[in-house]
């Protein structure tokens, strides 16, 4: 090969080499068996990225705030998203990953209905090479590039906290947990109950009401029939300390009510007196966070491994100061 030939195959290298560092770079994303490889991603504008979004339900105020806000960042962003409804089955979840995964989507932002029953579908996006964002629970297994959520243990312990202050610190509580294997469910669980050990409040009884406002209704109504003195319920999220009210009403009876969630409904129930109180979320916030990672994550921006949305107490004192 002459000098000429050798010098221009370096030239188109070199440029090959540069255009290449100009519209790509490296990251660690899911390799196919899980773990994190160098890989090249190229680089994608949020008009040139397709997505696909899993919500556990939207048969629910708190997710249809989430659906809302992820809908209108993208729209404005030139976006195309693709929301799928799970409705609160995990097989049905995975399979609308899998169709996401078919779709060749760029991302997948997944609200889990079950953290442990999410894993095949988080692996499945794993080996298609997909970046997954996981939304207000997390996944025990898979890998995700992020999980954007509240701190859930944290508004366990604020709620058991609002008790304590606005009940008593000796207080006989009832307890309705979510969706028995949602990390929400454990993660509130468990801030609610160790606090409650610290404060010295007494919980007669937990059980599940699956998230929802009847199931917390029927729940709360036998639970009442079973336990006598009770002075404050919580619930581990607005649906069923709404359930909650109606059964408190229909008893007849007087008992401090509080949830987690902040949804509007329950900012009306405060101000009427029917709930105590709140630890509200912002799950509209979540639901941009989690877009915003995507288009940080294309754009080869640094993504943290978990990304927090704010949290706060709402009661009857400030109720007028917060809406979704």
């Amino acid at each position: 090969m002459n000098l000429f030939k050798k010098i221009m195959l370096g030239t188109v290298g070199l440029v090959a080499v540069s255009s290449l560092a100009a519209c790509s770079f490296y990251t660690g994303i899911p390799g196919r068996d899980g773990n994190k490889t160098d890989t090249v991603v190229a680089q994608k504008k949020p008009s040139e990225l397709k997505l696909g979004v899993s919500l556990s339900t939207t048969n629910n105020p708190y997710f249809v705030s989430m659906d809302d806000a992820i809908s209108a960042m993208a729209k404005k962003n030139n976006t195309k998203v693709t929301i799928s409804d799970a409705q609160n089955d995990s097989a049905t979840q995975l399979n609308d990953v899998q169709n996401f995964i078919s779709q060749g989507v760029d991302a997948i932002l997944i609200n889990p209905v079950d953290s442990d029953a999410v894993v095949p579908a988080i692996k499945a996006a794993n080996a298609a090479h997909i970046p997954v964002i996981a939304m207000d629970r997390g996944a025990n297994g898979g890998t995700v590039l992020t999980t954007v959520a509240s701190d859930n243990v944290k508004a366990g312990q604020m709620a058991a906290q609002a008790v304590a202050q606005l009940v008593g610190k000796n207080a006989k509580v009832l307890e309705l947990s979510g969706t028995p294997g949602a990390s929400a469910t454990i993660d509130r669980g468990k801030g609610f109950n160790d606090e409650a050990k610290v404060l010295g409040l007494n919980i007669l009884s937990s059980q599940s009401a699956n998230f929802d406002r009847t199931t917390g209704l029927n729940t709360t109504q036998n639970m009442l029939q079973s336990h006598s003195g009770v002075q404050a319920i919580f619930a581990q999220n607005d649906e069923m300390a709404l359930g909650a009210a109606k059964a408190v009403q229909a008893a007849g009876l007087k008992i401090a009510i509080f949830g987690i969630d902040g949804e509007d409904e329950t900012h009306t129930a405060i101000q009427n007196g029917t709930i105590t109180g709140t630890i509200a979320q912002q799950p509209a916030k979540i639901g941009e966070m989690a877009l915003q990672a995507t288009y940080d994550y294309y754009q080869g921006k640094k993504v943290d491994s978990v990304i927090n949305s704010p949290i706060y107490l709402v009661t009857k004192d400030n109720v007028d100061q917060h809406k979704w």
